[in-house]
């Protein structure tokens, strides 16, 4: 899959299914330096993820300051061809003042052994 490069940093566009509701989301950032994956909560409301009474909150922070995010298993996520089954990942505000609204993180990144080509800006899943 191509990655496209916004301000220098690569980006390409995730499908998430939750309940068997589908949005895709498109400036997701491929991310190394982020240890988890991380969605808006505008875009996941779309797909009727809100914060729920027992949800467990956290702290997460990075170099675009920090926010409070809560967990979600969903159904999968998906990049280009590749799908992942009942993954988890992080809601969270995202207000980072630039178009983003989503971060790929290393969880993602290791789990779906993902090899990135900066020379052809591309990404593949093994």
């Amino acid at each position: 899959m191509r990655l496209s490069l916004q301000d220098n940093l690569p980006f390409v566009p995730v499908t998430l299914v939750h309940h068997g509701r589908k949005i895709e989301i498109p400036n997701v950032l491929i991310d190394t330096g982020s240890g988890g994956t991380l969605f808006s909560a505008d875009a996941a409301a779309e797909i009727g993820i809100q914060p729920q009474g027992e949800d467990v909150l956290h702290h997460i922070h990075g170099v675009g300051g920090s926010e409070v995010a809560f967990m979600r298993k969903i159904d999968s996520i998906q990049v280009g061809d590749f799908s992942f089954r009942d993954f988890e990942i992080e809601i969270g505000g995202m207000d980072y003042g630039f178009d983003i609204r989503g971060i790929l993180g290393m969880d993602f990144l290791l789990a779906s052994g993902a090899q990135i080509d900066l020379k052809q800006l591309t990404i593949e899943f093994m």
